[in-house]
């Protein structure tokens, strides 16, 4: 197994970052990356947080080549009401052939660690619609659903048999692990990987085939990223965690990837 080095960076596809919460400096960053020939990024799966983060990421992607957005929104926060889902699906139906994806949707598993009362019947009912219509388009669908909430959401996708579905930055029990995989679905792990306990087992678990890589920037990581800002290169560490977890040559462990987020997102 050879170790990692910049001669082995092969071309790398962020899974799922939030390139519309960047200030424009960070944008200008990535993008030029991801524009330069030399860079080995090849693209980004710019996932939503609402309406206005689709709209943006919508024109980010329509102004940039290799960014493919995902429209969603994101359940750590208010819970949609029914004239702004309904807002958000005319949306999406109208760009639909541009939506790589939907998300990121799921369930507020972090507000209810702060609010225990809040009322999760509302999540679920929209997180169900989500579910519905990424099925009648057959789009994979982005989702935000970690530990116990994993296996309510497991329970949707079984209900309408989607079986394109992405449990980004997951984190879960072996049990739940492994009903992930029997359902085929893909995991993604974030450069945290290179220092939580954790990570590193669900990635010794995790089929290599089903596996991601990606930075959910703009959110900081600790460890030897402490301080900076959030960028795809970061991934380039967490393959050659993946690549020492599984005992495998790096260059095949970009190709992995790199082919495992083309399967998903582009068939």
């Amino acid at each position: 197994m050879m170790s990692y080095g910049e001669d082995d960076r092969l071309p790398i596809i962020d899974a799922h970052i939030h390139l519309d919460q960047y200030d424009s400096a960070g944008q200008s960053t990535i993008i030029n990356d991801l524009e330069c020939p030399s860079s080995a990024l090849s693209g980004l799966i710019s996932v939503s947080m609402d309406l206005t983060s689709s709209i943006h990421n919508l024109k980010l992607a329509e102004s940039y080549s290799g960014i493919y957005p995902a429209f969603g929104y994101h359940p750590e926060q208010e819970p949609p009401s029914d004239i702004v889902l309904q807002e958000l699906f005319t949306f999406m139906h109208i760009h639909k052939d541009k939506m790589v994806a939907l998300g990121e949707v799921g369930l507020p598993y972090y507000l209810r660690k702060k609010n225990p009362d809040l009322q999760l019947e509302p999540y679920k009912e929209a997180l169900d619609a989500f579910i519905r219509q990424a099925n009648t388009w057959n789009k994979p669908i982005v989702l935000h659903a970690v530990y116990e909430d994993a296996e309510t959401v497991c329970d949707l996708l079984e209900k309408y048999s989607v079986t394109q579905a992405h449990f980004h930055w997951f984190k879960g029990a072996s049990s739940t692990i492994e009903r992930l995989i029997c359902n085929g679905y893909y995991v993604s792990v974030t450069p945290d990987c290179v220092y939580e306990p954790e990570i590193l087992g669900l990635i010794e678990q995790y089929p290599i085939e089903r596996l991601l890589v990606e930075t959910d920037g703009p959110w900081p990581f600790s460890g030897p990223f402490e301080h900076a800002m959030t960028h795809p290169t970061m991934m380039h560490h967490s393959i050659a965690k993946i690549a020492s977890v599984k005992k495998m040559d790096c260059r095949d462990v970009y190709r992995q990837m790199y082919n495992n987020t083309k399967r998903l997102y582009f068939g």
